[in-house]
């Protein structure tokens, strides 16, 4: 039997890797990818069993592709800063208890819904600035744009420094997922230590944070039981995993809605929820296509024996399209159904902290766009490119058009 080939950042898997998950999960659902020395757990059931035992699974290094050692040119830059980790994202245990406590308060439902009215006011200005050009490349002038500035405005960061932070957060991501040659990597090193000292600094001088949550992570220094080093990757860790998600499931979720013209007219004819939508584009094109663990301990999953210091990606975006918990899996339905059970903000203790404030974005961010962009449609093929990241999946450009007579004047 031929084996499937794991390899995400491929073209023909970046247009669709979807069939390659479904052998997978069919032939070999702890598939062994011998380029990345890691095992990728593609069914539900599995996805689930390990995200839900951090004792066996460690999250140290769970964003990083390669094992591999850095290069000594990037490891005397990065010398000049502090460690990338433990943070939220990679830390198991008490620490990661501590980290999470420490900020679990602004993520509240109450907190969230809060944010809606800036959410709004925030997508309302993005779409004024190209209204009336008729098109525009959807992820650098809203994608990314809102929830960095949504981001900004929780902790405390002058608005101006949101291109910035957007530049630093990029590199951070490419320098710990592994790949690219040492000069671009060195690049992207020297940009994370800025991001630190930016960050550090107004941890120091917390009035340059104004009111938000740096400000008062700052004021609380010493009772929360974090030294500043541990406050600063939070912060960084926020920034970042605080806008990838809902910018990849803007672009996601843009052109699953568009390609499947039934669908939107549903959404638009308010026979379905923005809510239940937003379910369905996490599901259907996970942003987080997979994180990694390390096994602590010798132990068996789906048939396969894994050893402590093995490596295992929990693949949500092919446990998303198991057919053996959702029915026509591929299919694009954002009507409620049995089966979602969807996993694009995780399970168990590393849950997304802020998944709820992801959704209310999406839900606003996304039939915004069509209530102000009459006739809202895709440009051409060649006018979109995905990222090549083994952990995600998402636009790096994303061209939109619309009928510029039509555009209709913001609400506010």
């Amino acid at each position: 039997m031929t084996m499937p080939t794991f390899d995400p950042t491929s073209d023909s898997q970046l247009a669709d890797p979807y069939p390659t998950y479904t052998q997978m999960r069919d032939r070999c659902p702890v598939f062994h990818d011998e380029n990345l020395d890691v095992f990728v757990v593609t069914r539900h059931e599995d996805v689930v069993r390990v995200a839900h035992d951090p004792e066996t699974y460690s999250s140290e290094s769970a964003v990083k592709a390669t094992a591999g050692p850095e290069a000594d040119e990037v490891k005397q830059i990065l010398a000049e800063g502090w460690s990338l980790t433990p943070n939220l994202t990679e830390s198991d245990g008490e620490e990661h208890t501590r980290l999470r406590v420490a900020v679990n308060r602004v993520f509240t439902p109450r907190r969230v819904a809060e944010l809606e009215p800036f959410i709004r006011a925030t997508g309302e200005e993005l779409i004024g600035r190209f209204a009336a050009a008729g098109s525009t490349d959807i992820i650098e002038n809203y994608a990314w744009p809102l929830p960095l500035s949504v981001m900004a405005r929780i902790l405390g960061v002058p608005a101006g420094d949101v291109p910035l932070l957007r530049q630093w957060s990029h590199s951070w991501l490419k320098l710990s997922v592994g790949g690219g040659d040492v000069a671009e990597r060195a690049a992207c090193a020297r940009d994370v230590i800025a991001m630190q000292n930016h960050v550090m600094g107004m941890l120091l001088d917390p009035g340059r944070a104004g009111d938000g949550l740096i400000a008062s992570l700052a004021a609380d220094h010493g009772e929360n039981g974090l030294d500043n080093v541990e406050l600063m990757r939070i912060v960084m860790n926020l920034i970042i995993a605080g806008h990838v998600t809902v910018t990849r499931s803007i672009g996601n979720g843009l052109v699953s809605l568009l390609e499947n013209p039934a669908q939107l007219a549903a959404l638009r004819e308010g026979e379905v929820t923005p809510a239940a939508m937003v379910e369905e584009i996490l599901r259907f094109e996970s942003p987080v296509q997979g994180l990694f663990r390390t096994v602590t301990a010798e132990t068996e999953l789906a048939g396969r024996r894994l050893r402590p210091g093995d490596r295992v990606m929990v693949h949500f975006g092919a446990a998303n399209r198991d057919e053996r918990v959702l029915a026509d899996p591929d299919t694009f339905d954002i009507r409620p159904r049995a089966g979602r059970n969807m996993l694009a903000f995780g399970r168990g203790i590393h849950t997304c902290l802020g998944a709820g404030l992801a959704r209310l974005q999406l839900q606003i961010a996304i039939p915004l766009l069509f209530d102000r962009l009459p006739g809202l449609r895709l440009g051409p093929a060649n006018a979109r490119s995905r990222e090549r990241l083994v952990i995600a999946r998402g636009f790096d450009e994303l061209h939109l058009q619309w009928d510029v007579s039509q555009v209709k004047e913001a609400t506010l």
